[in-house]
């Protein structure tokens, strides 16, 4: 590796690119509209709600063929029993909820106490159903899943959200109206209301740690409900937090902030965050706690954001028009990415995104990528060092620089690299 020293400060441009694999690995076609999915793991399906065509999309995935089932009008939710296999679909505006047998096919209609049904969350445990029903009186309507009987449960006004406990048998639900969330308990269907931020909008359980995360949409953070006491604390997220999940497995809660573009990660040991950059306006969050990565929809820039959860390192996958919602097969580590303006499902490959940790100097402060090569260029500001990494191996080499580097440009025709050095006013250029 050659180097020589300039005797004068210059301006450098460059243009770096930094390559990205091909995690795609199928687009399927869906209904009009499609708003949200679910995965069975057990039977390596996928499910997804075609809201503008009302009806199910089911997409086989070992082979990416896709099959259509019926449902009522405005199909909105859905969500998977793995244990009976069953599959429930709220329609909003028919009020009813579409009870789909994944073994036959065959469908059934609950219609009982429901009002604009706009979220599912299922408790395998139990068998039980819970179903948001978003009107002012504030409801949700619990479906016993061996019999559809129903009954309904009075919580706060306008509910938007669910999600189960199943170790403990709770449901947690996220009053958007009446900035609550109430808590049901499964055995006896008693309530209990905790107070949350204003519009709370989407609610997240860790069933180890027995805490409850809650998105205040108009707000800059989330509501932490202790799960044994109900006891709350705050977390400061950023603006308009839409979304939150938890990996059990790290205690790792990741929230994305529609208006910051970016996702803050939560310790849920300490409280401590840390923010990652994704792309525009994330909409949707989801984990896949075998691999520990997350994947932030991105409706504003029609991409994913994967995040490694063990360095929050991050690559982007270019997806369909508009996507909204995005469900995980930790099983098949297949992702599903429904996009709700191009009328498709884009399936992503876990496996195509591998994020390594080199090692550099004591002050990495300037980064460059040539794609042509396949190389990182990085600064190290105290130690006058230039660390080249190789970005598929991971292996490293360096090289002296001037004095404290400052910006770096690569030159990927030429193979050069040109460092500038702030302290003694040169410009380091480096044959690679």
């Amino acid at each position: 590796m050659k180097r020589h020293v300039c005797a004068y400060f210059t301006v450098l441009l460059a243009l770096a690119a930094a390559a990205s694999a091909d995690w795609v690995t199928a687009t399927v076609a869906a209904g009009s509209a499609p708003w949200a999915v679910a995965v069975n793991p057990a039977t390596n399906r996928a499910y997804v709600a075609n809201f503008g065509a009302d009806n199910i999309t089911v997409i086989d995935g070992a082979t990416c063929e896709a099959t259509t089932i019926a449902t009522g009008d405005g199909p909105y939710a859905v969500a998977v029993n793995p244990v009976t296999n069953k599959i429930y679909v709220p329609n909003i505006n028919d009020h009813t909820v579409t009870v789909i047998d994944g073994d036959s096919g065959d469908t059934s209609c609950v219609t009982a106490g429901l009002s604009f049904p706009c979220a599912v969350a299922v408790n395998p445990t139990t068998n039980k159903v819970y179903v948001v029903n978003n009107d002012a009186a504030g409801t949700v309507t619990v479906i016993d899943g061996a019999s559809n009987a129903t009954m309904n449960v009075s919580v706060g006004n306008t509910p938007f959200a669910l999600a189960v406990n199943p170790v403990t048998n709770k449901i947690y639900v996220a009053n958007n109206g009446s900035n609550s969330v109430t808590v049901i308990d499964g055995t006896t269907n008693d309530t209990t209301s905790v107070a949350a931020g204003p519009n709370p909008y989407a609610v997240a359980v860790n069933p180890v740690t027995n805490k409850i995360y809650v998105a205040n949409y108009s707000s800059n953070y989330i509501t932490v409900i202790d799960g044994a006491t109900n006891g709350t604390a705050t977390v400061l997220s950023g603006p308009n937090p839409n979304a939150v999940v938890v990996n059990p497995v790290t205690n790792k809660i990741y929230v994305a902030n529609y208006d910051a573009a970016n996702v803050v990660v939560i310790d849920g040991a300490t409280n401590a965050t840390d923010t990652v950059a994704v792309g525009l306006y994330p909409y949707a969050v989801a984990v896949n706690p075998v691999t520990n990565k997350i994947y932030a929809v991105n409706v504003g820039s029609n991409d994913v954001t994967v995040i490694d959860g063990s360095t929050n390192l991050t690559g982007t996958v270019p997806v369909g028009t508009y996507p909204y919602a995005i469900a995980v097969n930790p099983v098949t580590n297949k992702n599903y990415v429904a996009n709700r303006s191009s009328a498709s499902v884009t399936v992503i490959d876990g496996a195509g995104f591998a994020a390594t940790t080199a090692a550099t100097g004591a002050q990495p402060n300037a980064v460059a990528v040539d794609p042509v090569r396949g190389r990182a260029y990085v600064t190290d500001w105290s130690l006058d060092r230039l660390t080249v990494i190789d970005i598929a191996s991971g292996d490293t080499g360096s090289t002296a620089v001037g004095h404290n580097p400052h910006r770096i440009g690569v030159n990927p025709v030429t193979d050069k690299v040109y460092v500038a050095n702030h302290f003694d006013a040169s410009v380091t250029v480096v044959d690679a």
